[in-house]
C-alpha cells in the first residue's frame, strides 16, 4: 500500500494493457470514514450535459485494508460502500477505455487519453481535499518515447513526463485531461503564459501556421476580457482522425478532435471552410476559459456530478461563446469581413430552416439539454432549437442593442468583462437576472422586455432591423438542397422546390436523413431512414436526385420508389413552390454605418 503523504487521497493510473484498452487505477484513501467509506464515479462530465454513466466501464474492482481484503458493496449504478475500517483503504479497479471522443477515455497501442471523471473515484466527504496522482507509462520498449501532456500541477515532475501530479480538490482533479503518447507539440507564449498545441494522430500539416493563427485568436480573447485567469500554462490537446469534430473545455486546457482535412496544409494559400471551422473550435473552447469555467450559473457551484443539474442559462454560456468564437476570428484578422458575414448567414439559415424554433424557447432549450439537445433524433430540426446557434444570434442582437442604446460607446464586451471581474474571478455564480442587471447599469436602459420577448417566447429574433444599424441587409432565397448551408447568394438559376429533406449516400440509392416539417416529402408520407431508389422509374442516388427533378415545375406530381426497411414502397409527391429559408448578408454603402460595422467587427470602441 502507498505510504501516507500530505495528500488525503493518492491515485496511481497505469495504461496496464493498451492492446485490451485497459487502465488500472489504484486509489489509496489515507483517512477513510470509520462509519464506512462511500466512493462513487461521476455520471456526467461538466461541459457535456448528458448522463454518461462512466461507471459502466469499470470491469473489476476490489479493496484491501491492513493487507486484508474488505467488502465493497454497491449502493447504486455508480456508488460503492467500503467495509468499516480505521486503516487506509486501497481500491484497485480496471477501466475499459475505448471511446475516441473528448468526453471519456481511450487507450490503444498508439496513445492514451482520459478525463478524470471517467477514471478517478470520488471519495464521499473528501471532495474538497487535495489529491495526488501518479501517472505511469505502459511497460515495454514500444512505449519508451511516450510523453504525458496535462495541466495538472506537477509534483517534482518534468514537463511532459510521467510521474507525480496533484490537484487541490476533486473538481479540479477531473478538470485536467491527460494525453499520453508520441505526440507532436508546438507552442507560443501570451502574457508570459506558455501555450502548447499537442497533436496526436497521423497528419501532414503546417503546425506553425496553426500556432500563429491560434495565438492571434487567443490574444484577441485575452484583450477583450483584459487578462487571462491565473494559470501556469494552457494546453490544447488535439486528436486528429479520419472523421470527427468536437471539443470540451477545461480550466487551463481543452480536449479537441478534428478531421485530418481540417488542418492547414503546408501549401495552403488561402483559408478553406474546413480550416475556418477548426479555428472556430479553438476559439470557442478558449473563450470558455472565462465563460463557463469561471463565470458559472449558480446551479454549477458546486457541480452535482451524480445527477442532472439543470439551468436555463446555457444560452448564455454556449450561445454567447458561440457568438464570440466567430467574432474572435474576424477581430483577430484570421478571417476577413466577407468570410465572417458568410458564417453569420449560415447560422441564421440553420435557425430559420428548423420548425423547432416555433416550438421551443431558448430557456427551454437550455433546460432540456439533458434529454433533447444531447439526445437528438431525426426529428430534432422540427422539435428543438439550438441554444448554441440561436443563442449566438441572440447574443449578436444583444450586442447590437447595447451599441445602439449607448451610441456605440458600450457593447456586449463590457458585459462580459463585468461578468468576469464581478463574478467569475470571485467565484460567484450568476442567475437569470445578472446579465440584464449588468446591461441596465452599463446602458442606463432596461432591456428586460427584449429578454422576455426573445428568451421566453418563440418569437423570431429582430435580426433584419438590428443588422441594418451596422450597414447590413439580411437577404433570403430559395433552395431545394439542404446541403446548401446558405451565407451566399445562389450560384445558379435552377428551379428550386420545397422538398423538405436532407439526403445522405447509400449503396442502394439516396437515404433520407432528415424530413423537414411542411415539405413535399413529409406530406407524401416518406420518412427518415427511407431509401429513394428511383424518380419516375429512373434510378436515383444522392447525387442524381435533384438533377432528375430539374425538368419539372411546381405543381407537378412525381413518383418515388422507396425502400423502407426491406419493403419496396411507392409514393407520389406534389412539387411545391420553393421555401425562402436560406439567408445571406449584403452590405449597405453608407460611410456612417460602415464605421459602426468596423467598430463592431474590429472592437474599436
Amino acid at each position: 500500500m502507498s505510504e501516507p503523504t500530505n495528500f488525503t487521497v493518492h491515485y496511481t493510473i497505469t495504461p496496464s494493457s493498451p492492446e485490451a484498452h485497459i487502465f488500472e487505477v489504484v486509489c489509496c484513501i489515507h483517512n477513510p470514514d470509520p462509519a464506512g467509506q462511500v466512493v462513487y464515479l461521476p455520471a456526467w462530465i461538466p461541459g457535456s450535459y448528458m448522463i454518461r454513466d462512466f461507471s459502466k466501464n469499470i470491469t473489476e474492482i476490489n479493496a484491501v485494508s491492513n493487507g486484508q481484503s474488505i467488502a465493497l458493496t454497491k449502493q447504486d449504478k455508480q456508488t460503492w460502500l467500503c467495509e468499516k475500517t480505521t486503516s487506509p483503504i486501497e481500491i484497485t479497479y480496471q477501466v475499459y477505455a475505448w471511446d475516441l471522443s473528448v468526453r471519456t477515455a481511450h487507450l490503444d497501442t498508439t496513445h492514451a487519453f482520459f478525463n478524470g471523471s471517467s477514471v478517478f473515484l470520488a471519495i464521499n466527504g473528501q471532495e474538497n481535499d487535495p489529491a495526488q496522482v501518479t501517472i505511469n507509462l505502459p511497460e515495454g520498449e514500444h512505449y519508451k518515447d511516450w510523453r504525458v501532456a496535462t495541466t495538472l500541477t506537477r509534483e517534482h515532475t518534468e514537463l511532459f513526463a510521467s510521474g507525480n501530479y496533484s490537484a487541490p480538490n476533486y473538481e479540479e482533479l477531473i478538470d485536467h485531461p491527460v494525453e499520453m503518447g508520441s505526440f507532436d507539440e508546438i507552442n507560443f507564449s501570451i502574457n508570459n503564459i506558455p501555450h502548447h498545441i499537442i497533436v496526436t494522430g497521423i497528419h501532414k500539416s503546417d503546425l506553425n501556421r496553426l500556432a500563429n493563427d491560434v495565438e492571434r485568436i487567443c490574444q484577441t480573447h485575452i484583450n477583450m476580457f483584459g487578462e487571462l485567469p491565473e494559470m501556469e500554462r494552457y494546453i490544447f490537446l488535439l486528436t486528429v482522425v479520419g472523421t470527427g469534430y468536437g471539443g470540451l473545455e477545461h480550466r487551463s486546457s481543452t480536449a479537441l478532435i478534428c478531421n485530418r482535412k481540417d488542418l492547414p496544409s503546408k501549401y495552403m494559400q488561402k483559408l478553406n471552410d474546413d480550416y475556418v471551422n477548426l479555428l472556430g473550435l479553438f476559439s470557442h473552447e478558449y473563450f470558455h476559459t472565462w465563460n463557463i469555467k469561471r463565470i458559472k450559473p449558480e446551479e454549477f457551484i458546486p457541480y452535482q456530478l451524480q445527477k442532472e443539474t439543470y439551468t436555463e442559462l446555457l444560452w448564455a454560456f454556449e450561445g454567447i461563446t458561440s457568438y464570440y468564437d466567430e467574432l474572435g476570428l474576424v477581430r483577430s484578422g484570421t478571417i476577413d469581413e466577407k468570410t465572417y458575414l458568410e458564417l453569420l448567414g449560415k447560422n441564421i439559415t440553420r435557425v430559420m430552416r428548423g420548425a423547432g424554433r416555433h416550438k421551443q424557447t431558448l430557456l427551454e432549450s437550455s433546460y432540456d439539454a439533458w434529454t433533447k439537445f444531447y439526445q437528438q433524433d431525426e426529428n430534432a430540426p422540427n422539435a428543438i432549437v439550438s441554444y448554441y446557434v440561436k443563442g449566438a444570434l441572440f447574443a449578436l442582437c444583444l450586442d447590437l442593442k447595447i451599441r445602439k442604446a449607448t451610441d456605440n460607446n458600450a457593447s456586449l464586451d463590457e458585459v462580459m468583462r463585468e461578468l468576469w471581474t464581478g463574478y467569475g474571478k470571485k467565484g460567484i455564480g450568476i442567475n437569470s437576472t445578472t446579465i440584464p442587471e449588468i446591461i441596465q447599469t452599463i446602458t442606463k436602459t432596461s432591456l428586460n422586455d427584449f429578454f422576455t420577448d426573445y428568451l421566453t417566447t418563440v418569437n423570431d429574433l429582430p435580426l433584419d432591423e438590428l443588422l441594418k444599424d451596422v450597414g447590413l441587409t439580411l437577404e433570403k432565397r430559395a433552395t431545394d438542397n439542404m446541403d446548401d448551408t446558405g451565407g451566399k447568394p445562389k450560384d445558379d438559376d435552377n428551379t428550386a422546390f420545397n422538398l423538405g429533406l436532407k439526403l445522405q449516400s447509400n449503396p442502394l440509392g439516396a437515404k433520407v436523413q432528415v424530413v423537414y416539417e411542411g415539405g413535399a416529402i413529409q406530406q407524401a408520407g416518406i420518412a427518415s431512414g427511407d431509401i429513394i431508389i428511383a424518380v419516375n422509374k429512373l434510378k436515383a442516388n444522392k447525387e442524381t436526385f435533384l438533377p432528375l427533378l430539374a425538368t419539372y415545375s411546381p405543381g407537378d406530381r412525381v413518383i418515388l420508389d422507396v425502400f423502407r426497411r426491406d419493403e419496396l414502397m411507392t409514393f407520389t409527391i406534389t412539387l411545391q413552390m420553393p421555401a425562402e429559408n436560406t439567408y445571406f448578408l449584403t452590405t449597405i454603402d453608407n460611410p456612417e454605418k460602415l464605421l459602426l460595422r468596423h467598430s463592431w467587427l474590429e472592437n474599436q470602441l
